[in-house]
């Protein structure tokens, strides 16, 4: 066989293991890398020897450094600039104090403990820095968390990766440079420099064509996009190897961040892409391994990624989230939570053929070492939270208990996002897929399909669902999912609410234990009680300019003071707690306990405010 067929059919034969792995993932709920990894091991020259990479050095180098380009550059899409001032103090802690805390700890972790070059330890700190998007997304998703956690944990892993590809960037660029101190920093600045011009101007331009140019099509954007990156990437790579990966990392943010034409159609390309170049990384860097990398780290390596996940996680964690209203429980299990995955695993396999390629000063005991190290630390760092953190969610009390809510029409959808807003864990089931669209649209939830089908109901997490609201045009549909989640999965008749269009159906309902309500009887007695009565009623009542909201107290900073002693946002009030079976009437001298529930009346939005600075 040819070269040229032998690389073809390696690649073909990697990218068939890939769909294999993508398809795993899906059947056992898994991250693919767990099986991506697994498959690179078994196809290298450890084992069947089928993906033996030692004949094509240079054509692999070029090959990773098409992935890289694309891999950063779709990182840094998913940043926008504009958004980041929205973002929650704890996510931008955990992006800027919570990457440095990580970056030093691990970085003097492999130092001292593995005696390896100070650049390599380095290197290694910073590839570690950053957790995978891909990998906790199905984790947070498997094991059904607050949204207030899963938000966090999805914000971090979205937005470290292009920190931590520029701070790797930095390090691998000023190891490669191996002058004196004076010397390399002017070099350093001079290379970096000029990547982030040529990231900043290719960027802008970009958005400027893709903003003004009408006749661009979503495929000429897709095209453009790509050899636009390409161009960038190769171009500052003249500048030093950190230069390539910066420039495009800041490419991707400025498209990120600008209103252009065609920008889901380049994050759907871009996302297509970077599946297939995922599965070409992970598999080619398990290939790179050698039993005796793993064997020659001995304890001491496993020691370091311990104290990577079990010391300076929680750190970094506690750091970055101190005054924040989460409490001891949700930050804990965030420290739990780090997987290492796209970031250290396609870095450290394109770092490692360019060292090998330059003859880097770390040599190829550096290399290896830190290529098993990095190995260790995904494998590690996924198997660990992939195993365990659903007991641990469990323990800690931070799976929540959903609001399944059958029909995902206009009152389906109006009450999915008023629950949302209030952070309550909400599914919609609907039979249309039209409506299913509308709800996703929210950022909510939603399985198509029928909701008086068992499996259906399964599939929405009924099993986990606090309440089961029936919203739908069709009495008989709400009635008999009422019916189902009672007899079926348990739930008591306080657990069931159903909208009833027909008042004449109400006895139905009522008959059966089902908490129902009429929208026809309900507009009339609002309309007659908006007619000489309390403005603050009637405001609560029609639901536009005020709202009622129950939360449950866990923020360490109100438990255990008065009512008097907290200070809540204007407009908003307490007037209920529930502590277990007893309701207490709220006044100033009550004295908040944990997990107790609260009842805030308030204006729109602030009602929500107070809620959320309670819990």
């Amino acid at each position: 066989m040819t070269d040229s067929a032998f690389i073809l059919a390696t690649l073909a034969v990697v990218l068939l293991i890939g769909i294999v792995a993508q398809v795993l993932s899906r059947i056992f709920k898994m991250p693919s890398i767990v099986f991506l990894l697994f498959f690179g091991i078994i196809l290298g020259p450890e084992i069947l020897n089928v993906v033996d990479t030692t004949n094509f050095q240079k054509e692999l180098e070029a090959i990773v450094a098409l992935s890289i380009a694309i891999i950063v550059f779709d990182g840094g899409m998913q940043i926008n600039i504009k958004q980041i001032k929205k973002l929650q103090r704890s996510i931008v802690h955990l992006i800027t104090i919570g990457v440095l805390i990580t970056f030093i700890g691990a970085s003097l972790a492999a130092y001292f403990l593995l005696d390896i070059d100070p650049g390599m330890a380095m290197l290694y700190g910073a590839l570690v820095s950053a957790t995978g998007p891909t990998v906790i997304t199905p984790l947070v998703k498997q094991i059904h968390v607050t949204r207030k956690i899963s938000k966090i944990l999805e914000a971090e892993g979205v937005l470290n990766d292009p920190v931590s590809v520029i701070l790797a960037a930095l390090v691998f660029e000023w190891i490669l440079l191996d002058l004196p101190g004076i010397d390399a920093f002017g070099s350093l600045a001079i290379s970096l420099s000029m990547g982030l011009i040529l990231g900043i101007v290719g960027g802008v331009i970009l958005a400027y064509i893709l903003q003004n140019i009408t006749m661009i099509t979503a495929q000429y954007a897709r095209l453009l996009t790509l050899t636009a990156v390409l161009l960038t990437f190769a171009g500052a790579q003249g500048f030093g190897d950190g230069s390539g990966i910066l420039a495009v990392a800041v490419f991707g943010i400025i498209i990120g961040s600008s209103d252009i034409a065609h920008k889901e159609s380049i994050k759907e390309f871009k996302g297509d892409l970077v599946i297939i170049l995922l599965s070409i990384i992970f598999i080619l860097l398990a290939s790179l391994i050698r039993f005796e990398y793993i064997i020659n780290l001995g304890m001491r390596g496993v020691v370091v990624i311990l104290i990577l996940m079990f010391v300076i996680r929680p750190a970094a964690v506690f750091a970055s989230t101190a005054g924040s209203n989460l409490s001891l429980r949700e930050k804990s299990f965030i420290s739990i939570i780090s997987p290492r995955g796209i970031v250290p695993a396609s870095m450290v396999t394109y770092f490692a053929l360019r060292m090998q390629t330059l003859n880097a000063p770390s040599g190829n005991d550096g290399v290896e070492m830190l290529v098993g190290l990095v190995f260790l630390t995904v494998i590690f760092s996924v198997v660990w939270p992939g195993i365990f953190a659903g007991t641990f969610a469990r323990k800690l009390g931070v799976i929540p208990m959903e609001i399944l809510i059958i029909g995902g029409g206009g009152v389906g959808r109006e009450l999915a996002q008023r629950l949302d807003k209030r952070g309550e864990n909400v599914v919609v089931v609907d039979t249309d897929e039209e409506n299913c669209q509308k709800v996703m649209e929210l950022g909510i939830k939603t399985i198509h399909g029928d909701g008086n089908d068992l499996n259906i109901l399964e599939k929405a997490g009924i099993r986990h669902a606090k309440y089961i609201v029936a919203t739908t045009d069709k009495d008989n549909v709400n009635l008999l999912s009422c019916q189902l989640a009672k007899s079926k999965f348990g739930f008591s008749g306080n657990m069931v609410v159903a909208r009833v269009n027909d008042p004449n159906n109400m006895p139905l309902f009522t008959e059966m234990g089902i908490r129902a309500m009429s929208p026809v009887k309900s507009t009339t007695i609002i309309l007659e009680n908006m007619i000489d009565r309390n403005d603050l009623f009637t405001m609560c009542e029609v639901g536009h300019q005020g709202d009622i909201i129950e939360t449950e107290i866990s923020n360490p900073k109100v438990i255990g003071k008065a009512i008097k002693d907290i200070k809540l946002p204007r407009d908003s009030l307490i007037v209920l707690v529930r502590r277990g079976d007893l309701s207490i009437i709220a006044h100033g001298d009550t004295i908040f306990q944990e997990g107790d529930h609260v009842t805030i009346i308030g204006q729109a939005g602030v009602a929500s405010e107070a809620a959320g600075f309670l819990s």
